[in-house]
């Protein structure tokens, strides 16, 4: 027979991601509706060990679903990486009688929980929240509808200046060492060129277009780049680009974290408190070092090892549609 939960903590870990607020604000209401008392942990792993713990209930978490960031804060903690700070975490997690986590955050935050669990078998569920999308065990992740959304909208607005100038624009969006922000952009951008870190010949089709006369007659290219391409990223190729074609007028706009904030879209906030409901069901249900997520529809939980040593990989199909669309 489970352990009856009678009260848990949630926390941010790691890069903030729009929706993460609704996140929060659904494992609160699920677990007041449920009798389980809540503890915010402020700044993630840092606050664990820093004893900075707030009580949260309905009325804390009103008003907050619209918004970015995340109201507890997020950091990353050095500390938590050495078996005397994850004791020290564990220990105030006692002194509080809290029976469970919900951890919200990428892969690091999912190693931060899976250690505690097993050194100190304090049970956590995770929810996948970064803008990347690329953790294994969800279809999407929380964040990355509305950093597409945000990228997509500044490219509608570059391509009016690139048409006024008849210039190459570059646009670099996050991703790191994932393309599923740069493709999805690319493809619903109208992209010539989508450079991702799972390609590695983007290059030499960008200057084979190039040299193609009817494309360069073009009055302008958008070319998306994700952040952690091999090339090196959208400056790198920026010069290359001018070094073989003296004659094109070559522009880069990196959006960076513009991406990362502003007010959740609704599939983002959708998802957030599907997840965060079924987080809290979960440790009821007495499931631990799981993360939470949901694939072709349906509500799976993945052993944290798992989410963290498997990768997800982008639709090669899509690759392939974004090359014939581009021509």
């Amino acid at each position: 027979m489970n352990k009856k939960i009678k009260r848990i903590g949630v926390f941010t870990s790691g890069g903030d991601a729009p929706g993460m607020n609704a996140a929060i604000r659904a494992v609160v209401r699920t677990a007041s509706y449920y009798g389980i008392e809540v503890y915010g942990i402020k700044e993630g792993y840092q606050g664990m060990i820093d004893n900075d713990f707030i009580e949260l209930n309905s009325r804390s978490v009103a008003n907050i679903i619209q918004n970015g960031g995340t109201m507890l804060k997020t950091a990353r903690c050095k500390e938590f990486f050495t078996p005397e700070g994850r004791s020290i975490a564990a220990n105030n997690l006692r002194h509080r009688h809290i029976d469970g986590l919900v951890c919200i955050g990428g892969n690091g935050s999912y190693t931060g929980a899976l250690k505690l669990f097993e050194e100190h078998k304090i049970p956590t569920i995770g929810l996948p929240g970064t803008i990347d999308n690329d953790l294994f065990g969800t279809d999407f992740t929380i964040g990355y509808d509305t950093a597409i959304n945000t990228a997509v909208n500044a490219i509608d607005k570059i391509r009016d200046t690139a048409g006024s100038h008849n210039r190459v624009f570059l646009v670099e969006v996050m991703g790191r060492d994932s393309g599923f922000i740069a493709l999805a952009v690319g493809i619903s951008g109208g992209a010539e060129a989508i450079f991702i870190p799972e390609e590695n010949s983007e290059m030499a089709k960008l200057i084979d277009h190039f040299k193609n006369h009817s494309r360069r007659t073009k009055s302008f290219s958008i070319i998306v780049v994700a952040e952690g391409d091999k090339q090196g990223g959208a400056l790198a190729i920026q010069q290359k680009l001018e070094q073989e074609f003296s004659d094109i007028n070559v522009r880069t706009t990196i959006l960076g974290h513009i991406q990362r904030g502003g007010s959740p879209s609704a599939r983002d906030r959708v998802l957030a408190s599907h997840l965060g409901y079924e987080a809290v069901r979960a440790l009821q249900n007495g499931e631990v070092s799981k993360a939470v997520g949901i694939v072709g529809g349906e509500v799976v939980l993945t052993d944290f090892d798992v989410a963290i040593s498997k990768s997800k990989n982008v639709n090669p199909e899509l690759i392939k549609m974004a090359e014939i669309l581009a021509n």
